[in-house]
């Protein structure tokens, strides 16, 4: 007769990866979004997403009123379907600290 005995398989536990606990400094935040506009310049909803990740890192609420915006209207803006306008996107990169800058592309 076979016995079979009953081991416990510890089961992995998986959290959702939030990179803005990654973005600590400024050259890393600087880091990521140079990233995103050299690796993916046509996606304005990517780069976008970038910004929130980098305004989440700083905290939201501080970088709404560094950019004259309320809390809600960034989030809006910087979401999933977000699609801020230009004057947002320069508004929040002066809140976070980034400075956009152009090279000419050969």
């Amino acid at each position: 007769m076979l016995k079979v005995t009953s081991k416990k398989i510890a089961k992995t536990k998986t959290v959702a990866y939030d990179v803005a606990e990654q973005l600590r400094t400024p050259e890393e935040m600087a880091a990521y979004l140079d990233a995103w506009l050299t690796d993916a310049p046509d996606d304005a909803a990517g780069i976008a997403r970038a910004l929130g990740d980098i305004a989440r890192a700083k905290g939201m609420s501080q970088v709404a009123r560094d950019a004259g915006l309320s809390r809600e209207s960034l989030y809006k803006a910087l979401g999933e379907n977000g699609n801020p306008s230009f004057a947002t996107v320069l508004k929040v990169a002066r809140a976070l600290g980034l400075r956009l800058h152009a090279d000419a592309a050969i």
